[in-house]
């Protein structure tokens, strides 16, 4: 009662402050919103609905079978799955490593770069669903391999399974649950162990924190992990929205 009592009189007050700063406030309201549904979208709940749909709907052993259901769950659900649309802001001379910035999309994109380079060893930061997993697999030679690196175990462990439904076997792929700073020196083993007969990474898609894609990237070229013939660099920026 006493709450009330003390309430009324500030009832003015309320609607003086919201008359004149509502449109602040409610700025405030979407900006807080907005930021809230980003990083729940980052979460396990994104990760877990996604496994869950795909796990249930799709053939499992059949790849287009696995894509096709990524991409019905992501017409209806937010997903961190690579869409099927594609853009390329910028590109330099293939003499050298290629970079490709590309935003949330490459399906197309992605799967022309793995048929144009061929790698036959591809390096993945940031597994998400596993859906760019999938589709890098799929493009490999039969004696490729891809290496993913994901900080989150939950979502590595599902992204694992999600490449296991798709058919794929332990020996065409390794999920190293770590972060990318800690993961890159210790991926000499997966490129050979003599730096001398390095094969390295003919390939690179960078999808985790935008952060570390210049630190991540001078480390892989210190280490001496990418292909000596060349590498692609594939760079997703989930910070621009387009459509």
């Amino acid at each position: 009662m006493w709450l009330v009592a003390v309430s009324v009189p500030l009832i003015p007050v309320v609607i003086m402050a919201f008359s004149r700063y509502g449109g602040l406030f409610t700025a405030l309201c979407h900006r807080a919103l907005a930021w809230t549904h980003r990083v729940l979208l980052r979460r396990k709940v994104c990760v877990r609905s996604t496994h869950a749909y795909v796990f249930s709907n799709c053939t499992h052993g059949k790849v287009d079978s696995v894509l096709e259901t990524f991409d019905l769950y992501g017409n209806t659900h937010p997903s961190l799955s690579i869409s099927p649309q594609m853009f390329v802001k910028n590109g330099c001379s293939s003499t050298a490593p290629l970079f490709l910035y590309l935003w949330p999309v490459p399906a197309a994109v992605l799967d022309e770069a793995v048929m144009r380079v061929r790698p036959s060893l591809v390096l993945e930061l940031g597994m998400h669903c596993g859906y760019s997993s999938v589709r890098l697999l799929r493009l490999l030679p039969p004696a490729g391999r891809l290496v993913t690196v994901e900080v989150d175990p939950v979502t590595a462990e599902l992204g694992e399974e999600i490449l296991l439904v798709a058919g794929f076997k332990h020996s065409q792929f390794q999920v190293l649950t770590s972060s990318s700073a800690r993961a890159i020196p210790t991926l000499r083993p997966h490129v050979g162990a003599d730096k001398g007969a390095s094969e390295g990474f003919g390939l690179v898609l960078m999808d985790h924190d935008p952060q570390q894609y210049l630190p991540d990237l001078i480390a892989l070229e210190r280490e001496e992990l990418l292909s000596p013939s060349g590498c692609t660099i594939l760079l997703i920026n989930r910070t621009q929205r387009h459509g």
